[in-house]
This record gives C-alpha cells, sequence and structure tokens, in this order.
C-alpha cells in the first residue's frame, strides 16, 4: 500500500477503505430542542459569513461527484428543511453528471409542504426522526409539541414519491425504550421503514453514558416480543443498519448498532459540515478546512488534492471503546448525521 493519498482518483485511505457517500450539513440550526442533542436554549450558531453559500455548497459536491467518485449524497443539519435554498440546491446537485443519489435526514416539520418542489427538484429519498408516537413524551423530548407535524411530513412524503420513506428512532434508558414495538407496527402499517439507532456520545452536553444506553441487543428482544425476526439475506454492504425480515418478510426493520457492533471497517462515507469542514468519521476530533481555500481562490484541482488527504488520516475505526477515546467537541446538529 501506497504512504500517501494519490493524486487523482477517489476518496481512499489508508485501509483500502473508498468514500462514495457524501453527508453535507446545510445549517447547524434547528427548530426542536431533543433533550439528547441539545441545550433547551439552543447552542451558539454558526454566523452567517461562516456558512458555506447556496453556490459553495454545490460546487463542493459537484468537485465529490466528478472527481472524487462520491455517488450518494444526504443533505443533514441541523435541521436542513430551513435552509432557504433548499430546493435550489437539490436541483443543481441533481443535474450533476453522473448523476448521484440524493437523500435527506430531517426531523419531518414542514415536509409535507416541501416534499413536492423537492420531488420535482430531484431529491430521492428521504430519513425522517422520529422517537416516540405518544404527544406528551415528543413535547418531553424535543421540547416542542410537534408531533402531528412530523406525522404530516412522514405522509408527504410519502405521497411525493419520496420512496422509500425511513424513519430514525433513538430509544433511550427511561424515556422510550418501551416503544420499539409501537414505532415498527406503525412503520409496517404505513409502509415506512424503521431503522432504530444506539444513542451514540455526539450530544451538546456530553451527558452520553453507555451504561445507560439501550443497546442493539435489547432492541432486538424488545422487538421480538411482538414480531418474528429472522437474519436478512441480502448483502449489507457499507450500509450502517443490520436488516431483519420482520414476520418472514418482504418488510424489514433495520438496527444502527453504531457504539455495541461498529461498522468502520466497511465505512464508506465523508461529511462536510456547515461551514465547509471535510470530517473523515463521525467522531473524528480533527476538520479540513476547504470553505478557507476555496474562497481563497483554490482551483478544483486543489480542493480535490485537500480533500483526498483529509479522507487518507481517517482512523480504522471511532474508537468509542478505547480508554483514550474523547468525544467531538461539535454535538451532532454541528456535524450533520
Amino acid at each position: 500500500m501506497s504512504v500517501a493519498p494519490r493524486s487523482d482518483g477517489v476518496l481512499v485511505d489508508r485501509y483500502g477503505r473508498v468514500a462514495r457517500d457524501l453527508r453535507v450539513s446545510l445549517t447547524d440550526k434547528c427548530n426542536l430542542r431533543c433533550t439528547y442533542c441539545m441545550p433547551a436554549e439552543g447552542l451558539p450558531w454558526l454566523a452567517g459569513p461562516e456558512l458555506l453559500t447556496d453556490a459553495e455548497i454545490v460546487r463542493l459536491v459537484r468537485l465529490a461527484v466528478e472527481r472524487l467518485g462520491v455517488t450518494e449524497v444526504r443533505f443533514t443539519g441541523g435541521e436542513p428543511l430551513i435552509r432557504a435554498g433548499l430546493v435550489d440546491i437539490v436541483a443543481s446537485v441533481a443535474a450533476v453528471e453522473p448523476r448521484p443519489r440524493i437523500s435527506l435526514t430531517t426531523n419531518g416539520i414542514g415536509l409535507d409542504r416541501l416534499a413536492p418542489a423537492l420531488r420535482t427538484a430531484g431529491l430521492d429519498r428521504v430519513n425522517v426522526s422520529l422517537d416516540t408516537l405518544d404527544p406528551a413524551r415528543f413535547t418531553q423530548l424535543t421540547r416542542r409539541p410537534r408531533l402531528d407535524a412530523v406525522l404530516a411530513g412522514l405522509a408527504g412524503a410519502a405521497a411525493a414519491g419520496l420512496d422509500p420513506v425511513k424513519i430514525n428512532s433513538v430509544l433511550m434508558r427511561g424515556v422510550n425504550e418501551d416503544e420499539g414495538p409501537a414505532l415498527l407496527r406503525f412503520a409496517l402499517d404505513h409502509g415506512y421503514q424503521l431503522r432504530i439507532i444506539e444513542q451514540m456520545p455526539l450530544d451538546a452536553q456530553h451527558g452520553w453514558d453507555r451504561d445507560t444506553m439501550v443497546t442493539a441487543e435489547e432492541i432486538l428482544a424488545s422487538l421480538r416480543t411482538r414480531f418474528d425476526l429472522s437474519p436478512d439475506p441480502t448483502e449489507r454492504g457499507a450500509a450502517p443498519a443490520e436488516t431483519w425480515l420482520v414476520d418472514g418478510g418482504p418488510a424489514r426493520v433495520g438496527v444502527i448498532a453504531s457504539v455495541t457492533r461498529p461498522f468502520c471497517g466497511d465505512c464508506d462515507r465523508t461529511r462536510l459540515t456547515a461551514d465547509g469542514q471535510v470530517r473523515a468519521c463521525l467522531f473524528a476530533t480533527e476538520e479540513s478546512d476547504l470553505r478557507a481555500a476555496l474562497r481563497g481562490g483554490a482551483d478544483d484541482e486543489e480542493l480535490a488534492r485537500r480533500w483526498r488527504t483529509a479522507m487518507w488520516g481517517k482512523r480504522a475505526g471511532h474508537g468509542i471503546d478505547d480508554p483514550t477515546f474523547l468525544q467531538p467537541t461539535r454535538p451532532m446538529s454541528a456535524i450533520g448525521g
């Protein structure tokens, strides 16, 4: 293996992993205040000039697709639906050749109104965060009484043809750990795909505690109280979710066990924050600044070189089980999912 990244070609690291899935955060702001993500008063948001402009985002995504081999682009936040230029950004990325597959991770508020325009612009599918079906519990978790808006967003996405509509749920001990079966029943009844995610150490308060985390084994045990689950014979590839056939299929449920069953060896992701920093890993403690280079007049060749160098330094794994593990300074809302 070479000791330095190639000067051309894809985003490969020292372990031979190739990043083809780009996660792009469009904003660090959010219209919810989920207790496991940020404090009630919110966070010190990025100032406007610090954010990449619409044109800068499109340029970097085009570079990633045309020069670096990216085939999947997912827009995240914060909450990406509050980015004023979202529809135009999606349309511009959909015009890139070769066309990447485009998805969006959102809390769903306002999605019922925007879904038709996003579908027309070229968005392929959505992931909607939903941790509870109980209105009171939703308000407790998010500090906003907006469950009806999220459910409307899910329905609107399905009606617009953003298929498959996936639900991302985080179960927390003493909060909503009992809701796995109900969430799966809801997803099956509406034709959505459920993904339950182990809570990760990405909260702004740095209050995550592995001992209180609901594990994948516990999640599966809970689901099996109401459903028969069997291993999905489909090749998993680089997908973060381990999937299971529900009652013999074809319906499936996924469990993303980032902590107890890490899949770092197959990771194919690279991340771009809303202020133009490349992150090789969700849990990285270092970033590479593309915004400064871009605004300093760097051409595409130089930007691509910097991106390749950033990914070459990707670590073998996130190291959560290592005694020296340090939680990233940036919370999930600033990194992008």
